[in-house]
């Protein structure tokens, strides 16, 4: 298993997690305390990821979710490909200003054997549908207000990290992860060394 932050972008994330705790940006249930101290209750992620050799790899990640417009989606359906898990939710601000990243993604590999889902523990149909409008997403998102997506990746990723993203490899296991804004030129990256494994 090797972890890597980049300096310039861990510093901006940084930068971006403070904002985001004064604002109560990405706090879920966040709360000002006297005195005007933010109760974030979230994890900052820094940019760091994470990945692990085929010999390192756990299981399979076994998750069934119904996305927002009602369709059941199984991850065990999507073997064979590779996949990218992306945890978000509609007022975090960089899970908003990534989508547009991750759009770009979407549309480069799409046709490359790479599956891309959202997962969302906090919105409703409304607020989730909305973004995905706003931000033209072209891949579907789970409605998991249970964290059962999260769960599915206990260990992995930390229940307040938002957002964080995950590529499976074509097993479904966990081959790299990243905790907090994506740098698209590292995403990308991990995406091309998963691809070029042999199936």
């Amino acid at each position: 298993m090797r972890t890597r932050a980049r300096s310039a972008i861990v510093r901006s994330a940084v930068a971006l997690g403070l904002a985001a705790a004064l604002l109560g940006g990405c706090a879920p249930g966040g709360s000002t305390e006297p005195g005007g101290a933010v109760d974030a209750g979230y994890e900052a992620g820094d940019g760091s990821f994470t990945t692990w050799d085929a010999g390192e790899r756990g299981d399979p990640v076994e998750h069934v979710g119904t996305s927002y417009d009602g369709t059941e989606i199984d991850l065990a359906d999507w073997r064979g490909d590779v996949v990218v898990l992306n945890f978000w939710y509609a007022a975090c601000p960089p899970c908003r200003a990534e989508a547009p990243d991750l759009a770009a993604i979407h549309a480069d590999y799409s046709d490359r054997g790479v599956k891309m889902l959202g997962i969302n523990p906090r919105d409703d149909a409304g607020a989730a549908q909305a973004f995905e409008r706003t931000f033209s997403v072209p891949y579907p998102s789970l409605h998991d207000n249970q964290a059962r997506g999260v769960a599915a990746l206990e260990g992995l990723v930390p229940l307040q990290a938002m957002p964080s993203t995950v590529v499976l490899d074509r097993e479904g296991r966990v081959a790299a992860r990243i905790l907090g804004q994506i740098d698209p030129t590292i995403l990308r990256g991990l995406i091309d060394d998963v691809l070029a494994e042999e199936a």
